[in-house]
């Protein structure tokens, strides 16, 4: 794909269609169909897979039809071949209502814009250039140390991150570096992909493009507007409307406030704001950008800071904060970089006197600033809070909303969902829903109240539960508002569905730039493997000091095993005999249960929204459970040694028959060594069936529910109260048990099929043998994988729909 055609002198034109919409480079051709490999994607079985190409000869436009089976149409009749350009409209595969391509000139560029840099008008980003580079005609470096030939000081950039190479044909390439979080052609990520004067490379804040024989920078300082058009969501196979054609725009360096009585759609449109759940109409453009588009490039530029707390509050301001860091920026990044950034932070939202703080001790507001102090990290353009002034008296809310100004007014856009009414005025526009998703008010704060003729914000409030809300809609739609605040500042209307109008060519082989329909066209892709083990580092040390922190999980984790390997050693006695046998073994068999599965069962559910919030900001969903994996298996293996060790020491482990005959035990190694690991290895998989739980529910509450109903599957299914081998369907039924394989192994250690022989104990997973035990222990195995492979899939179902696509 993307054959050259020479040097014609046609001029590049804006290619639009029903889901995509590009510059078109005359020196480019463009094939159309349904294959996913073509630079104009139809997704319509109407389409043939190989439909048209479009190319330019010496000064125009030709369309070729290559033979497909449902034709291609100008004005209603069939073409095989077309001369094309501005104002023509195609349509293939059926002449009335087939997907649509039209043509049109090239938007006139800014005073001192270069042709090359098409962006609509409202873009900052791309107003004035950071920096100029001749090429030199070789290789340029680009990364964040001093050594490249194009220095970006921006700590998401990796020190050494991507390379412009000069092709033998005279045109270039980008290559990534294995870089920590990408870099981008057209807004998706690439890892090499052909680049000419349509595209922009985006590293890290910085976007590239090539202009004759100079390389031009243009950073995104944050000083960028949003411009929200026409969205509507709806949910449910009744396909209800939560938001209805919400649209306005918001420049830079301004406040908004998104405010509306409950159900109103607050949540779901910073949602869609946000591209957690993109709309399913409409479009929102980032500086011009369309987000759902080139959302795996712009979502590191965008700050989020849900309801909930999103950091560890175990743990300190700073220590919380340098993790944070560690995850999100490159592992080539110096210890002395990374701390220099936190405390800029923390300087920044006034947490100097509180940085060595445990974040549970501070107030709510104080507890927010630390919030957005994380996402403050990577200087984010656009910020978004959801209710973050809930649950503080009026002062600590002002003081919230004086820091939102101040970060507004430091440069960047911020946009704040309250219930509150009481510092409005600190904003420079506020967004009023009423029920149903239907913009009832947009504009300055203090003409809110005269537009809806109320002097009280409850008033207004109960008027959207009493009237119409088509009617609220309607009013504001009609109003002088409308026209001043939303028409007038709006951003050029682009077609339904369609980004916005920017460089891009389409995507080259081996680009990965998203193309297609919506929700977004840009994969968000794979996480790098050089990244995983120091995600995986940080990870676990960072659990490590959140559950070291937390004084309660201590106390139980060292007295758990105590307890019940006393209990276990009360019931040996001083041997094990055919009375005790089945009651110790069962006991050191639940005592493994419980401390595995109650040491995991909490540890996913409640870190919900910290694991939602650093999975779209690049943390690896692999890394994130094998970490818990890490930090909870050590913690089960050592309370499964020290449980069994406490309930056998000492304890002659060779039963005598009544008939005086001694049994010999151990399978494979000596006896108490076999227990040890039967035991360790069934808490893992209860760990790992405790992590499953909790990946599983919505709520902490729902947990002990879980674990006692589990547990009790556990303990009757184990092998030592029900009849199992030669049973139909409770046998099967117990092979995805893991007390079961846990229980064998450890009767098999004392032959328990001859100590204490009954119907039970016959079973032949009870009899001593050197493979039956082996299996029992590589069942576990295969259990403990088969429920972390679930796990992940239930964290990726916790995802944002967005990072699903």
């Amino acid at each position: 794909m993307g054959e050259r055609t020479g040097a014609p002198t046609a001029p590049p034109l804006v290619l639009v269609t029903d889901t995509d919409s590009q510059l078109i480079d005359p020196r480019r051709a463009y094939h159309v169909g349904r294959d996913p490999t073509s630079e104009i994607v139809l997704d319509d079985p109407r389409v043939s897979w190989h439909h048209a190409v479009l190319r330019a000869t010496v000064d125009h436009w030709l369309l070729e039809d290559v033979g497909s089976t449902n034709g291609t149409f100008s004005g209603g009749r069939r073409i095989q071949h077309e001369d094309v350009g501005p104002g023509s409209r195609l349509r293939f595969g059926d002449p009335a209502d087939g997907p649509v391509a039209t043509l049109a000139d090239l938007p006139a560029p800014a005073a001192g814009e270069r042709t090359s840099l098409i962006t609509p008008q409202s873009s900052s980003v791309f107003r004035r250039p950071s920096s100029v580079l001749r090429l030199p005609g070789r290789t340029v470096r680009i990364g964040r140390a001093r050594d490249n030939d194009l220095v970006l000081d921006d700590l998401g950039v990796s020190r050494h991150h991507a390379e412009l190479r000069t092709r033998p044909d005279g045109g270039h390439e980008i290559v990534d570096l294995d870089s920590h979080n990408g870099t981008y052609v057209n807004g998706g990520p690439v890892l090499r992909a052909r680049v000419g004067p349509a595209d922009i490379i985006g590293i890290g804040h910085s976007a590239l493009c090539l202009s004759g024989d100079e390389l031009v920078e243009y950073t995104d300082t944050g000083e960028i507007s949003l411009d929200v058009q026409d969205l509507v969501v709806r949910v449910g196979p009744d396909r209800r409307v939560l938001l209805d054609g919400v649209g306005f725009p918001l420049p830079e360096r301004a406040l908004l406030a998104v405010a509306g009585p409950s159900g109103a759609g607050k949540s779901t449109l910073l949602n869609a704001l946000t591209g957690l759940r993109p709309a399913d109409e409409g479009t929102v453009l980032y500086d011009g950008r369309d987000l759902y588009r080139d959302y795996a490039e712009l979502r590191r530029r965008i700050g989020l800071v849900p309801q909930d707390d999103i950091l560890h509050t175990q743990l300190t301001v700073r220590r919380a904060l340098s993790y944070a860091a560690e995850l999100r920026f490159p592992g080539d990044t110096a210890k002395h970089e990374r701390e220099a950034r936190v405390t800029e932070v923390i300087r920044e939202l006034g947490l100097d006197a509180r940085a060595d703080l445990v974040i549970s001790s501070l107030s709510g507001g104080q507890r927010k600033r630390v919030s957005v102090a994380l996402e403050l990290l990577t200087k984010p353009s656009l910020l978004f809070l959801d209710e973050p002034t809930s649950g503080l008296d009026p002062g600590m809310e002002r003081s919230v909303m004086q820091m939102l100004r101040g970060l507004a007014d430091d440069g960047r856009t911020v946009v704040v969902v309250t219930h509150s009414v009481l510092s409005l005025n600190v904003c420079d526009r506020l967004l009023v829903l009423a029920p149903g998703g239907r913009t009832a008010y947009y504009g300055p704060p203090d003409e809110a109240l005269p537009f809806f003729g109320f002097t009280e914000w409850p008033e207004a409030f109960e008027a959207f539960e009493n009237e119409d809300h088509d009617g609220w809609q309607r009013r504001f739609r009609e109003s002088p508002q409308y026209q001043r605040y939303v028409a007038a500042g709006a951003a050029p209307a682009v077609q339904p569905g369609a980004p916005a109008v920017h460089p891009g060519s389409g995507a080259a082989p081996g680009r990965g730039a998203g193309r297609g329909g919506r929700p977004g066209g840009s994969p968000i892709g794979p996480e790098k493997p050089q990244g995983w083990f120091s995600q995986l580092s940080t990870l676990v040390r960072r659990y490590t000091a959140v559950l070291a922190a937390d004084r309660l999980f201590l106390t139980v984790m060292i007295a758990l095993p105590f307890v019940i390997g006393v209990m276990a050693r009360a019931m040996a006695g001083t041997a094990i005999s055919s009375e005790n046998a089945v009651n110790v073994l069962l006991t050191l068999c639940i005592g493994g249960l419980l401390t595995g599965s109650a040491n995991a069962v909490r540890e996913v559910v409640k870190e919900r929204p910290i694991y939602q919030r650093e999975r779209v900001v690049g943390l690896s969903r692999s890394a994130y459970l094998v970490s818990k994996v890490v930090v909870l298996g050590t913690v089960t293996v050592v309370q499964a040694a020290v449980l069994t060790t406490v309930g056998l020491a000492g304890v002659d482990l060779a039963p005598t028959l009544p008939t005086g005959q001694e049994v010999e035990i151990g399978v494979m190694m000596p006896p108490l060594a076999e227990l040890i690991i039967a035991v360790a290895m069934l808490s893992f998989t209860a760990m790992m069936l405790g992590l499953l739980v909790s990946a599983l529910v919505r709520k902490e509450e729902a947990t002990m529910p879980m674990l006692v109903l589990l547990s009790v599957v556990q303990i009757v299914f184990a092998g030592a109260m029900l009849r199992l081998h030669g049973v139909p369907g409770l046998e099967q039924f117990a092979w995805v048990v893991p007390s079961r394989w846990g229980l064998a192994a450890m009767a098999q250690t004392i032959d328990l099929h001859t100590v204490f022989p009954t119907r039970i104990t016959a079973d032949p997973l009870f009899r001593p043998d050197r493979s039956t035990w082996l299996r029992c222990m590589l069942m576990l195995v295969a259990l403990s994988a088969a429920l972390g492979l679930a796990v992940l899939a239930l964290l990726r179902r916790q995802e944002p729909e967005i990072m699903r696509k």
